[in-house]
Parts: C-alpha cells; sequence; structure tokens
C-alpha cells in the first residue's frame, strides 16, 4: 500500500459522521447496510449521509451493491486488512505486537 492511499483513507475517517458510519458498516460485515438502515441507526439526514456515503466509497473504504431498489453499502475488507497491515508493517521492531498484559498472563500459567 502506498502512503498516498493510506492518507486517503485516513481522511475519509477523520470525520466524525464518517467514522461512525464506516463502524457501523463493519460490525454488519458482508450482510452490509442500506442507507434507510444507516439514518435509522444514526440519526443522520438524508442529505448528509449520501455525501458522507459519497467520500467513504471514494475512499474505496466502502464498496456499494444495487439489489432491486435498495443500495447495500458493505466494508471493503481488502483495504481494511491492507490499512492494518501497512500501519503494523514496522511494528514493534520485528517483534510480536502482543500487548504485555497478555504476555505475563500467558508466561504465569
Amino acid at each position: 500500500m502506498k502512503n498516498t492511499d493510506a492518507i486517503q483513507a485516513f481522511l475519509a475517517l477523520g470525520q466524525e459522521s464518517r467514522l461512525n458510519i464506516f463502524r457501523l458498516i463493519v460490525q454488519r460485515g458482508d450482510e452490509g447496510l442500506t442507507p434507510s438502515q444507516m439514518i435509522e441507526k444514526l440519526g443522520i439526514p438524508n442529505a448528509t449521509l449520501s455525501f458522507h456515503l459519497k467520500e467513504l466509497v471514494q475512499a474505496d473504504l466502502l464498496v456499494v451493491e444495487r439489489q432491486s431498489r435498495n443500495l447495500i453499502y458493505r466494508p471493503n475488507a481488502k483495504l481494511v486488512q491492507d490499512l492494518s497491515e501497512f500501519l503494523l508493517e514496522n511494528c514493534c521492531n520485528g517483534q510480536s505486537c502482543v500487548p504485555a498484559k497478555v504476555l505475563k498472563k500467558a508466561k504465569s500459567s
């Protein structure tokens, strides 16, 4: 992943409403959500939601599919995985990134 791709994703997520929308959609996974379901859960006006969804789709964080008269938004799992790998690429000087607290419990067992 290029820095510019990561920056585009982070810029899209750097706004509270978009972050909330993305997190809600991620919770539903492959099932996805329709805009009306998002409005019901988040209370965001339709026009505002449309703007934020457009930004998330342009950043490639979401994929959208038309099913009959509905649009279904799903997380782009590949991009989310790539973004995680990008962030952790040089993590912990090549050592395990398991938190020390977890390691202490494992050693004491």
